[in-house]
């Protein structure tokens, strides 16, 4: 029977996995929104259609804390279960989750 604690990290691995993703989408949502917003002002688009586009842009930029506080959070959890489960270190999962635990950790920076 497969053991409860890689069961564990396999789940907390995918978490972060997740969120690591999330939060380059969002940051990038931002980015091409900006841009967009920038367009539209240097286009001399109608006023209404810039306040608009800004409350977007507004929107795209409350996710990304959000989300890095969530990563943040998953990121400490992985992390200390791997410490916890040290003598788990020859197995595939372990490895792979410290592998990602260093893609996220390079996230958050």
């Amino acid at each position: 029977m497969a053991d409860p604690r890689l069961k564990q990290i396999k789940i907390k691995m995918g978490v972060v996995k997740r969120l690591s993703k999330e939060k380059g989408m969002y940051e990038k949502e931002a980015e091409q929104e900006r841009n967009k917003l920038e367009k539209m002002k240097a286009e001399g688009k109608d006023e209404y259609d810039i306040r608009k586009q800004e409350e977007v842009l507004q929107e795209s930029l409350m996710m990304a804390p959000d989300c890095r506080k969530r990563l943040n959070i998953a990121y400490t959890e992985l992390k200390s279960i791997l410490e916890a489960e040290a003598e788990l270190s020859e197995q595939e999962d372990y490895q792979t989750a410290k592998i990602v635990l260093e893609d996220a950790e390079k996230a958050l920076n």
